[in-house]
């Protein structure tokens, strides 16, 4: 028997244990303090108990310290296998945050407790991102159990606020403790795909979420005339912003759309009645840009714009960046793209292909700073969604790949 079977054969004999652990993450809501919960501590103890008591023995902490949470910090947990080679890591990154339930009325379980119906394991945060986080640990596990040793040495991240913008996460890490990487070093983000396991995800649209605030004058319904009406030259703004499309309209196979997108989406009340003139309204905007433009380029047009609405309906407008990302793609021959598409072949026996993707990943945090990154994984996308599922066979087979990946010179 191959090194490879070994560890094949002592990850699917961990199946059940595999459905315990998302159990056991899934009830402990990770909720940032932005989507009114207390951070992902509770949820990390957890984790952390369980991998010691499955003979995980080199775990270190990095919490970054929030205020805004009861224990005061954002847990960043790393669990390391040590390899053959310290020539480079191989990291699997995960984040333990999850995001809100949504309407409990469109869930047809607890969202907090695991259901498993027909191969499938239902409850906030299973897919996103415990697929990722489960397969880590279990191709991790199967290394320990069978005392096959890894090419490299394996470091599965389990981080803090990614659906937050990573500030007290993969942010943190990189500004406080960079040290922890290298940029020969393999980084693999388990935290989007497709339902065969076929793509990876080599870049990234820029980000540029705005909130705009515009400033006008209320009055009465009646009387348009005596006021500024806000909301009004809010429209037209995000109508002109929506524009944008059209301006910035290059095209790129690599992404799906394969263009620029600039969309109106949140709004915050105003005003209480009818009958009144806003004098002031705030609506923020999602746009997902090709990398071909840089985010300055974008901020320059957003501000003709603007400049251009405030001249016709003499309002002041003036915004808040959200979040704001832009980062290069991972060369396709970078070692972390080659190897991980070899993995797939060896483990599963499909070609995979090389994408882009227009939504946000940890994956852009690190190639803003030079390191090559890849996200990938085998699941359905019903992230964010009620009844939000993972397939168990996917975890099995996602750990799978992983375990050939860590045998790979």
């Amino acid at each position: 028997m191959t090194e490879f079977e070994t560890l094949k054969k002592s990850i699917r004999s961990h199946e059940r244990d595999m459905v315990d652990l998302e159990t056991i993450l899934t009830s402990h809501p990770a909720l940032s303090p932005e989507n009114g919960g207390d951070g992902e501590l509770e949820k990390c103890a957890a984790l952390e108990d369980w991998l010691k008591k499955h003979n995980f023995t080199d775990l270190a902490r990095f919490d970054a310290p929030d205020e805004r949470v009861l224990s005061k910090i954002r847990p960043n947990l790393i669990a390391t296998i040590k390899g053959k080679s310290d020539a480079r890591t191989i990291w699997v990154m995960a984040h333990l945050d999850v995001v809100p339930t949504g309407a409990l009325s469109l869930w047809n379980s607890d969202p907090w407790q695991v259901v498993e119906k027909d191969g499938k394991l239902y409850g906030r945060g299973v897919e996103d991102n415990q697929q990722g986080l489960v397969s880590g640990v279990f191709a991790a596990l199967a290394c320990l159990e069978t005392g096959i040793v890894p090419e490299y040495t394996v470091k599965l991240l389990f981080m803090a606020d990614e659906e937050c913008g990573s500030t007290y996460g993969v942010r943190y890490l990189l500004e406080k403790h960079e040290s922890l990487f290298r940029k020969e070093d393999l980084i693999l983000i388990p935290d989007g795909g497709d339902p065969k396991g076929v793509t990876i995800e080599i870049a990234e649209k820029n980000i540029l979420w705005l909130r705009v605030h515009t400033v006008g004058k209320q009055c009465h319904g009646s009387r348009p005339d005596e006021g500024k009406n806000a909301c009004l030259a809010a429209c037209d703004l995000s109508l002109r912003l929506h524009d944008l499309e059209n301006h910035f309209n290059a095209k790129d196979a690599l992404f799906a759309p394969d263009h620029s997108t600039f969309q109106p989406t949140k709004r915050e009340a105003n005003v209480d009645g009818v009958n009144i003139i806003p004098g002031e309204d705030v609506f923020y905007m999602d746009c997902r840009i090709l990398p071909q433009y840089t985010l300055d380029e974008v901020r320059a047009e957003v501000n003709k714009r603007i400049a251009a609405v405030e001249a016709q309906y003499g309002v002041k407008i003036d915004t808040q960046e959200i979040q704001a990302d832009q980062s290069p793609a991972t060369p396709v021959d970078a070692p972390v793209v080659t190897k991980l598409a070899a993995a797939i072949k060896d483990a599963q026996g499909i070609t995979a292909k090389i994408i882009g993707v227009g939504g946000g990943t940890v994956g852009a945090c690190f190639r803003s700073k030079g390191y090559n990154a890849a996200v990938w994984s085998t699941m359905d996308e019903v992230a964010h969604q009620p009844n939000e599922y993972c397939i168990i066979e996917n975890i099995v087979k996602d750990a799978e790949t992983l375990a050939s990946l860590f045998l790979q010179a």
